[in-house]
This record gives structure tokens, C-alpha cells and sequence, in this order.
């Protein structure tokens, strides 16, 4: 069996927020709708969907000509993000999406969601280290960082 859910987030390898998908039972009733990633789908929810369109529209980056425009100011620039660290350079906590996103605007640069910003593992040091934004379902970009100890 079967069931029909709205996306309300964007989901790896099922689809993005706003779409409406069809699952198994199991999946939707286990983890998509306990970890609110997703609710159930009805006749009257096409309003919840148009909302979450608009939303979306409105922060996202709007054209792919846009998408690869940021893509190459991305993988052109290195951003720096200042940060308070300890002996050896080991920071006190690990520089969060949000700052590299605010780092990536002062520098300049295009207006990154930070939910779209994947920093695998995290930043827990000072140095150089690289990452990638999702800027478009075709379009993802480098994004490389110099953290640098506060003084």
C-alpha cells in the first residue's frame, strides 16, 4: 500500500518541499510524518502546497542563469569566517551553516539558504576547509572557507 503525502521539507532522493509524493505506508508512517518532513495529503491541502511554493520562491535563488552566476562567484572565492579558538586551533563549538551564510553575504557574495549549505564533517578547527551549496536542483557549487582564530 500506498500513501500520498505533501513534502514539507526537502527530502534526499524522494523530492522537495512543496511536491506531493507517493510512499509506502511504513516510510510515511514511521519516519517522514513523526519527523514532520512530511503531512498527510487531502483535496483541501493544495492551499499548504501553494503556500510553500511562495515561500519558497521567494528566498530561493529564482533561475538557473541566476543558480550558475552564484555557482561562479562560489567556486571563485574563498570566505572567511572568524571565530573564537582555543591552543592548537581547536575552535569552541564549530561554525554553524548560519555564519557561513552571513560570511558568504558580507564577502559579497550571492544569498545563500543555509539549508542548503552541507559541510561535511563540521568546522571544528581554523584553516582551510571546503564544502558545497545546493544552489539549484542542476546547480551545486564549492564553497570554500578559511576559518581564522578571533583576537
Amino acid at each position: 500500500m500506498t500513501t500520498k503525502l505533501i513534502l514539507t521539507h526537502d527530502v534526499a532522493h524522494l523530492g522537495a518541499a512543496g511536491e506531493v509524493v507517493e510512499v509506502k505506508d511504513g516510510y510515511a508512517r514511521n519516519y517522514l510524518v513523526p519527523r514532520k518532513l512530511a503531512t498527510p495529503w487531502t483535496k483541501g491541502a493544495q492551499r499548504q502546497i501553494d503556500q510553500m511554493n511562495e515561500a519558497r520562491r521567494r528566498r530561493a535563488i529564482h533561475s538557473l542563469d541566476q543558480a550558475h552566476a552564484a555557482r561562479d562567484w562560489l567556486n571563485g572565492n574563498v570566505v572567511t569566517v572568524t571565530a573564537r579558538a582555543g591552543a592548537g586551533g581547536r575552535l569552541f563549538g564549530a561554525v554553524t551553516t548560519a555564519a557561513l551564510a552571513e560570511a558568504v553575504k558580507e564577502a559579497g557574495g550571492p544569498d545563500v539558504d543555509r539549508r542548503k549549505i552541507d559541510m561535511t564533517p563540521p568546522i571544528k578547527s581554523t584553516g582551510r576547509h571546503s564544502g558545497s551549496v545546493r544552489l539549484h536542483a542542476d546547480v551545486v557549487a564549492r564553497l570554500e572557507v578559511n576559518v581564522v582564530a578571533a583576537r
